[in-house]
């Protein structure tokens, strides 16, 4: 480790395998060593800004898609959010925790080290971040979200795309969405603005979809027309195939929770308990509270057909071969669910107007591919008899593209010189300092 200015010391997080990472920040990380480490110098930089604030979608999405980038790049991703236990980081990227934000129930800004304060993180990471960009030399500066989103974190990234526009440093601006965005029909200043930071600073814009599911025009709308580039590139999905559990003869429910901050209420109850050809796994997600946790584990105790744990690293494998998945609507979660090829319920998120979920739960439900039930119409009963239907029904398979990473590395390959940058002074480890 060492010290590049007085208020900032950054090292580089690298993650050498791709078993489940040990519990500590220190543990989690580890370092690459001899050839592997010089090839990867050698190779053209990106900066991977990441930043997830309720679940953990974002993170998975950017960790494929940095994955793919790691073939050809030295990708250097920036992790904003909190690191869940489990996650696995790809043995050919580079990473950097910074302090770790996220947002509460009334949408504030919170930190997850109990160590820092807000204000303290947020100036901590805007000086790790110009650092790293500094060392690094990055060609291209990829930015999930933003400018459609985390405008909290507006003062941390403007200063990294001003740099990236710098004709010193000047690197491809890249944004990385999903399909779709949260309507914000009411906040006509918030699109306008983001219309107005892509033209400035952004060279093109990736969305993450197939075309023929979900546009972007359909959920964004700006009184100030877009002038960057709209690329498609499918949809973004993990490179290793699912590898599906055995050993049970029983019809398996999997009721999973994707990162657990809104997903209690789909654990609570073992819906078929009479049912005893069939067995129930709930997947209660990284981020559920302890105290909810402990509550769902009282719940689970002398019910032998109904295995309660905190996460799994292959939720697809899980799906696979399942009789019925039950399950919210984020993104990554409907991607496995379409891969599994498992008959689904969707329970989507749903709240003020965070109708993402929603949104492409329906649409999926057009396609033949899944049952939705609304979250305020949700009961016990009413989910054990969704689910007695699902077990009996045929649902399509969409004929999506599933080929988002892929087809993104491709694009971004396409749109650079290569041409290794000059990187020294960069640290062999990376996080933040107290």
């Amino acid at each position: 480790m060492i010290s590049l200015c007085n208020l900032c010391v950054l090292c580089v997080s690298v993650v050498t395998d791709c078993c489940e990472l040990p519990t500590t920040e220190t543990q989690r990380t580890q370092r690459l060593h001899g050839e592997e480490t010089t090839q990867m110098n050698d190779r053209p930089a990106i900066l991977f800004y990441c930043q997830h604030s309720l679940g953990m979608g974002h993170l998975v999405r950017s960790l494929a898609l940095a994955e793919r980038l790691g073939r050809h790049f030295r990708v250097m991703l920036l992790n904003g959010g909190r690191l869940p236990a489990g996650i696995v980081i790809p043995s050919n990227i580079q990473f950097v925790n910074l302090p770790p934000l996220g947002m509460d129930e009334a949408n504030q800004l919170v930190s997850h080290d109990k160590r820092i304060s807000v204000a303290r993180a947020l100036d901590r990471r805007k000086k790790m971040i110009r650092v790293t960009f500094d060392n690094l030399r990055p060609v291209v500066v990829l930015v999930e979200l933003f400018p459609f989103g985390r405008k909290k974190f507006a003062n941390e990234i403007l200063p990294l795309l001003q740099a990236a526009r710098d004709k010193e440093t000047r690197a491809l601006v890249v944004c990385s969405m999903r399909d779709i965005l949260v309507s914000r029909e009411s906040d006509r200043e918030f699109n306008d603005r983001a219309a107005a930071w892509a033209n400035e600073f952004f060279d093109v814009v990736l969305i993450h979809s197939d075309p023929s599911f979900a546009r972007f025009e359909e959920s964004f709308h700006s009184s100030v027309p877009l002038q960057v580039p709209i690329k498609y590139t499918g949809f973004v999905v993990p490179a290793s195939a699912p590898v599906a559990p055995t050993g049970s003869t029983r019809k398996r429910i999997v009721v999973s929770a994707g990162g657990g901050i809104a997903g209690e209420p789909l654990l609570r109850t073992d819906y078929l308990q009479d049912d005893k050809s069939v067995e129930m796994k709930a997947i209660a997600g990284p981020f559920l509270s302890e105290e909810s946790w402990r509550a769902l584990r009282s719940l689970a105790q002398g019910r032998n057909r109904l295995r309660l744990v905190r996460q799994v690293s292959d939720l697809c494998g899980e799906l696979c071969g399942a009789a019925v998945s039950v399950s919210q609507a984020g993104y990554n979660t409907c991607l496995d669910v379409l891969r599994a090829k498992v008959p689904a319920i969707l329970v989507p998120f749903a709240k003020e107007n965070e109708d993402e979920q929603r949104k492409r739960a329906l649409r999926l439900q057009d396609l033949g591919a899944v049952r939705v039930i609304e979250q305020h119409d949700l009961t016990p009963a009413l989910l054990a008899a969704e689910i007695r239907e699902s077990m009996k029904s045929k649902f399509a398979t969409p004929a999506l593209d599933l080929n988002g990473a892929e087809n993104a590395a491709a694009l971004i390959e396409s749109m650079t010189a290569m041409t290794a940058p000059s990187i020294t002074n960069l640290a062999d480890y990376t996080d933040y300092a107290h």
